[in-house]
């Protein structure tokens, strides 16, 4: 499917959830540069600040050490938006992504470690403004905000291991997905690896249950996005390399993947963490 226009069933209006500035480029890049294009005016509501993010070594630690990391995420990711073409977004926590009659209220990046299996996890000890140290009914009411001050018609995020296994990305499918039962809406997770796709595998509506985004078109919008991020990551031809040396290739096919309505066990209650 390569036509903007008709991308997630062709709902006019979609809201991507991402934990992290560069989250949403990364993975969804090409995606959102496309659908900003077709005027489709997707939202994308980030979660937090990146405050335990590492900084790439040189010149910009220094910046970054004057302001202070979350000053330099945000702008980052300003400049990133611009090179996307995408005007609509909002930190949870902060109008309009906030519940009404309640103050605004930063939720913090809760941090990671690199688990035995290569894969993310919690780090020892996330603070008390963390993502996943709040209560995830407040967290949930925000978005739920978001999605319904904005007509949202469709949510895309994270698959339920939170692509990588980071907690906040886990929290983030969480709440999104709950969001959408609530809201009955259709929720499209992001497909990691573009070989998952089976054209032939369907939902339990017997519609095709994946999309596979062609976005070679809006790839130098997107790298120049990733370009943006220069505190985080290095475009190094087709690849990103990221603050700890890992290597990813720059995705010029971005899959998605229909989910079923989420069971109840998903949304989360009062006492409920991440």
């Amino acid at each position: 499917m390569s036509d903007a226009a008709t991308w997630f069933d062709g709902r006019p209006r979609a809201m991507f959830v991402h934990a992290h500035p560069d989250d949403e480029t990364i993975a969804t890049g090409g995606t959102l540069a496309a659908l900003a294009e077709a005027g489709r005016e997707p939202l994308l509501v980030t979660l937090t600040r990146g405050e335990q993010g590492e900084v790439v070594a040189g010149p910009l630690e220094a910046l970054v050490a004057a302001h202070g990391i979350a000053v330099a995420r945000q702008n980052e990711l300003k400049t990133a938006l611009g090179m996307l073409g995408v005007e609509r977004h909002a930190f949870l926590g902060v109008e309009p992504a906030r519940a009404e009659g309640f103050p605004p209220v930063i939720y913090e990046d809760s941090g990671m470690i690199w688990g035995p299996d290569g894969r993310a996890t919690a780090a020892p000890e996330a603070g008390p403004d963390a993502l996943t140290s709040a209560p995830a009914v407040e967290a949930l009411n925000d978005l739920l905000a978001a999605a319904y001050q904005s007509g949202a018609q469709v949510i895309v995020s994270y698959d339920d291991g939170g692509g990588y296994g980071h907690p906040d990305h886990v929290f983030a499918y969480r709440i999104a997905r709950a969001v959408a039962q609530a809201l009955d809406l259709p929720y499209w997770e992001i497909v990691g690896d573009p070989a998952a796709a089976d054209a032939t595998d369907t939902d339990a509506t017997g519609a095709d249950a994946f999309e596979v985004h062609d976005v070679t078109e809006w790839l130098p919008r997107k790298v120049a996005a990733l370009r943006g991020y220069a505190t985080q990551l290095t475009v190094d031809g087709d690849d990103i390399v990221h603050v700890g040396g890992q290597r990813e290739a720059i995705r010029t096919v971005e899959v998605f993947r229909r989910l079923t309505p989420a069971p109840e066990s998903l949304t989360p209650n009062a006492e409920a963490r991440s």
